[in-house]
């Protein structure tokens, strides 16, 4: 005949298995759902970048540009043959030798730019004859020249060209983004006397 601790101790066991089988239902049921959240998210994640590559190729543009931004590549720069011009203050007695650098998407581009390169100089050159010596040497102005130069070496592509004001009341379609050759002027060299 069993005791009364003997009895008890066969009672509580089966509700202890219970509550364990209950608790891996629950955690497998949380891992199945956690599983198909995420496969869902990738699916969805998917779908959007191949809407959007689809779109970009609809548009001329490339297939995704986050396809190029893994792949850093090295910078490329193109110096130009110094210039030296008479710059446009009163009396003409001043004149500045500039140095010029042009960065470059990639090798490809610069094979490009460099077909453009009288082009460009010849730009460049009037760019800078309409400075004054002030003007050649603040920040600011520097900066400036930095900003016309690389507008002026974007024309032969098509750039360049001032966007027209749209007319009031119209929507504005939003342009796909031109990459132009050209990313960037660094001054070699700059004397003003």
């Amino acid at each position: 005949m069993a005791t009364k601790p003997e009895a008890a101790e066969a009672d509580a066991k089966p509700p202890a298995k219970v509550k364990s089988k209950k608790m891996l239902i629950i955690i497998v049921g949380v891992v199945l759902l956690l599983v198909l959240g995420g496969g869902g998210a990738f699916l969805y994640i998917n779908k959007q970048r191949a809407a959007d590559a689809a779109l970009a190729e609809e548009e001329g543009g490339e297939p995704a540009a986050a396809a190029h931004e893994g792949e850093k590549l090295p910078p490329v720069y193109l110096p130009m043959d110094n210039m030296v011009v008479n710059l446009a203050d009163p009396g003409g007695e001043r004149v500045a030798q500039v140095g010029i650098t042009l960065e470059v998407r990639d090798a490809k581009a610069s094979d490009s730019v460099k077909a453009y390169m009288p082009t460009i100089r010849s730009g460049v050159l009037m760019l800078l004859s309409q400075r004054t010596a002030d003007e050649m040497l603040s920040a600011e102005g520097k900066q400036k020249l930095i900003d016309d130069i690389l507008l002026e070496a974007s024309r032969p592509y098509g750039g360049g060209t001032p966007e027209p004001e749209p007319a009031p009341g119209k929507k504005v379609r939003k342009k796909a983004k031109v990459d132009y050759p050209v990313v960037g002027v660094l001054f070699s060299s700059l004397i003003v006397q």
